[in-house]
């Protein structure tokens, strides 16, 4: 049986099974984190065919489902906490981050009106405000919490297209999409997260309204090339609604040369967004945070918690630079946000976001900055790109270890490269490097490519790892490698 209190509330019956549950689970987790192991290696068919629903007319009850998932779930679960798991934007998190879930699952607010999360409303507006501040911009609230990068990439692109259609007159809001839509373009690095594609997909307007503008050696967009790209689509009678600048790359944490693209979008008047969900923790830095120079620019930002902030997933933020823009979506329901709260000044939060029920994320930034303080979060962030300028040096003394380029945030892009091979042959090599090594659980580095170049990354966000854990995977790095040579 499930027991006679399934729901949480203040009935001492459903109190007791409620720490019941959460004392079994906290065990597990304790446990969880104490093995040595990265990852327990099952493969894709071992999962599927291990894994299966359990669910029958009487229940198994608290106590033998939390032992399912912790058996089937937790036990085979990535620890991304572990110093050898380094491949993805994937932190480990604060652990006043997990503090903060208990509250916030607990209570179960949903940010969609006033009356449904009247403090957590509250708390969400003034860690916006200071978010603003810290950026740069003009003291006010336009922002809001999302689920992340894509969401709030979405925003800064449907309202950039919204303000470019208004400007012509033409409400996309109450009449769709006008014009000719296939003549309106935003531009962006070649580099810039794949949201920028789907979400002009999901916006009518198709992978082809995307010009992809040309990069540095550095993964940086190239400033006469995004003239050239801007020349270009005007003169084949394009109109471009928005250049989108990225402040660290998936792969590189390359940062695009923010002031200039600000300049030259403010020169032909062009909403500028600015993808900072990874690099948008330099806002704390001590050391980098001169990096984000001309972010205060940008018409419209993303922020993600759940990467070098170490919050959670999801925790995210967009924040917009003007918040007359935010009438281009304003939508009033009388059972969420009325004309009668909003003349007696009720705060609610649904009229700046795209979802309507929604978590109270935000709790976890707040508790985060309050419990580390700016010292030492800023810390914390500063180790991640220090260590990744440290493993690049001693890469560059490994003979059988190739540097693909230095270091801008916290990540190293590498290749296994024994100096007689060829390209082509390492290329296979590193790719069967990267693969091993998570099969075998011992770590997980990241695949990918960089100038045409198949490399392994370190993504350093992990700021209790050290140089020396990266010597060791560097070496467990070589070791597997040889092992593929060896058809071991």
């Amino acid at each position: 049986m499930s027991g006679t209190y399934p729901v949480l509330s203040g009935a001492a019956g459903s109190i007791a099974a409620y720490q019941d549950a959460i004392d079994q689970s906290t065990r597990a987790v304790v446990d969880w984190l104490q093995q040595p192991d990265m990852y327990r290696g099952k493969t894709v068919a071992e999962l599927r065919e291990r894994i299966q629903l359990a669910f029958n007319e009487e229940g198994l009850g608290n106590q033998a489902a939390i032992g399912r998932a912790v058996e089937l779930f937790l036990n085979d679960s990535l620890s991304v906490h572990h110093p050898q798991c380094v491949a993805h934007l994937h932190c480990p998190s604060l652990v006043i981050s997990q503090a903060a879930e208990v509250l916030i699952n607990a209570t179960n607010q949903s940010m969609d009106s006033w009356d449904q999360s009247p403090s957590a409303t509250m708390l969400e507006i003034r860690l916006v405000e200071w978010l603003r501040e810290r950026v740069g911009y003009s003291a006010g609230d336009a922002g809001v919490f999302t689920s992340g990068g894509t969401q709030s990439n979405l925003m800064g692109l449907m309202l950039a297209r919204d303000a470019f259609f208004a400007r012509q007159g033409h409400s996309v809001q109450q009449h769709g999409l006008g014009g000719s839509p296939a003549k309106i373009k935003v531009l962006c690095s070649g580099h810039a997260h794949f949201s920028v594609q789907k979400n002009m997909a999901l916006m009518g307007l198709g992978y082809q309204s995307v010009i992809q503008v040309k990069c540095d050696r550095f993964s940086r967009m190239d400033m006469v090339d995004l003239a050239d790209q801007l020349a270009l689509a005007q003169a084949r009678g394009e109109q471009v609604m928005a250049i989108v600048a990225t402040a660290g790359t998936t792969d590189a944490g390359a940062i695009d040369p923010l002031a200039d693209i600000a300049a030259l979008a403010a020169e032909h008047q062009i909403w500028l967004h600015v993808d900072a969900a990874w690099g948008g923790a330099l806002l704390l830095s001590e050391q980098y945070r001169h990096y984000l120079h001309g972010l205060e620019l940008a018409d419209s930002i993303t922020l993600d918690f759940h990467k070098q902030f170490f919050q959670t997933i999801s925790c995210g933020a967009f924040l917009l630079k003007d918040a007359r823009h935010y009438e281009l979506m304003r939508y009033q329901a009388a059972y969420l946000n009325s004309d009668f709260d909003a003349q007696q000044g009720v705060p609610n939060l649904v009229a700046k976001s795209l979802q309507t029920t929604r978590r109270f994320d935000a709790l976890k930034l707040w508790m985060g900055l309050e419990a580390l303080g700016s010292k030492q979060y800023g810390a914390l962030i500063d180790h991640g790109v220090t260590l990744a300028q440290e493993v690049a040096r001693f890469i560059d003394g490994c003979e059988n270890l190739e540097l693909i380029m230095q270091p801008q945030l916290a990540s190293v892009l590498f290749r296994v490269h024994p100096p007689q091979w060829s390209t082509a042959d390492v290329s296979l090599l590193n790719q069967q490097t990267g693969d091993a090594l998570l099969a075998s659980g011992r770590a997980n580095v990241g695949v990918t490519q960089a100038g045409g170049v198949t490399c392994l990354k370190l993504t350093l966000l992990n700021p209790t790892v050290s140089l020396e854990d990266m010597k060791r995977l560097l070496a467990s790095v070589e070791q597997t490698a040889q092992q593929v040579l060896n058809g071991a």
